[in-house]
């Protein structure tokens, strides 16, 4: 008797395949956006991987969640879980700005963001995540404290050089 092969479903496949499944599901300027956004993260934070969580999100993680990229009916939502601890000099996040842990950059059809500016945010998020594993090798050896304090340094300091630039960070453009 032949073995049948199970058929593919979206939960079986690698989480980067089901990313360029949905950006090609939504078929309009949502898809463009989160595509130019994943193409974005990944220039910016080398080893950057992305995980599909939360029945369909797509996450992008390196050592802990940089951002989400979710989607809605109006805006593309790119969510980052330590935001409120981030510089943001040029003022990207525009939405979840009361919380204590994460802050948002909502893009609606028509706008775009800053490359520049968001790649550094990208790097400061993944500078502050490898500071947190720092920090958790740093108890177990206290002579690391040292480091965390230069990697926090260094967070801010990539997110400063960005701020040089004097363009707005979220503008619409013309249709």
């Amino acid at each position: 008797m032949p073995m049948t092969k199970k058929p593919e479903t979206a939960e079986s496949l690698p989480a980067s395949e089901q990313i360029d499944r949905k950006i090609a599901e939504l078929g309009d300027w949502r898809g463009k956006t989160l595509a130019r956004m994943r193409k974005l993260i990944h220039e910016a934070g080398d080893g950057v991987e992305e995980t599909w969580k939360w029945m369909g999100t797509p996450v992008f993680e390196r050592d802990g969640i940089v951002c989400t990229g979710e989607t809605y009916k109006d805006k593309v939502k790119l969510t980052f879980a330590k935001g409120a601890s981030l510089p943001d000099p040029k003022g990207l996040f525009n939405s979840s700005l009361e919380g204590n842990a994460r802050r948002a950059i909502d893009i609606g059809e028509g706008e775009t963001v800053d490359a520049t500016a968001f790649k550094a945010l990208i790097r400061a998020a993944i500078e502050l995540n490898r500071s947190k594993v720092k920090t958790k090798a740093a108890v177990k050896s206290p002579t690391k404290t040292a480091t965390k304090t230069a990697t926090t340094t260094a967070a801010k300091s990539a997110a400063a050089q960005s701020a040089k630039k004097t363009q707005p960070a979220v503008k619409k453009t013309a249709k």
